[in-house]
């Protein structure tokens, strides 16, 4: 089992049912499914760069990446329906929350110049979406075997369509969201 869904279902769900005032433990938000996307621009010239990203994703989230297809054609791009742009991973269940514990507790520390995530990024419908500059923050990546430096789209859908009950969940996840204080005057 994963800690982090251990964690969840002993003190958690408990924590949220009381914080969010809901009578029905069932009704209690949880984390659904992550999504990781890379979109990588010279795929359009060298099929390569496109592998070796979907390996590189494939080693960060444990999972085999699947290579996704432009559905578009943009004349300005070079870009045709159909052409390969980019690779992503979808991760539920127990892979879901190991690889959100190791984002917690081990990447996002080791970003430059980090200051936490915006508490902006909601869509308004309880999905939280973050960007990362470089995959070299992820343990799993040697420095050393990177050929170019890649950023990633990383989305964490939850079970509620309300945005404070998905940042409620978030925080107890212990996510670094920065959330202003309210200072008292006088």
């Amino acid at each position: 089992m994963a800690r982090l869904f251990e964690i969840y279902h002993k003190e958690i769900k408990y924590n949220l049912q009381k914080k969010l005032e809901i009578k029905n433990i069932m009704e209690v938000p949880a984390l659904e499914k992550i999504v990781i996307n890379i979109c990588v621009k010279d795929a359009i010239n060298d099929g390569k760069t496109l592998k070796v990203a979907a390996k590189e994703l494939t080693l960060i989230a444990g999972q085999k990446a699947v290579i996704t297809k432009a559905k578009k054609s943009e004349a300005t791009f070079k870009l045709r329906i159909g052409m390969p742009i980019g690779c992503k991973v979808t991760l539920r269940k127990t892979r879901m929350y190991e690889f959100l514990d190791r984002l917690i507790n081990i990447a996002l520390p080791r970003t430059r110049d980090f200051r936490g995530l915006s508490p902006k990024s909601f869509d308004k419908n309880g999905n939280y979406n973050f960007g990362i500059k470089e995959q070299i923050i992820f343990p799993e990546i040697s420095y050393d075997m990177v050929d170019k430096i890649r950023g990633m789209n990383i989305t964490i859908n939850t079970t509620t369509n309300s945005d404070e009950h998905a940042l409620a969940t978030l925080k107890e996840f212990n996510l670094p969201i920065i959330t202003k204080k309210k200072e008292k005057n006088g």
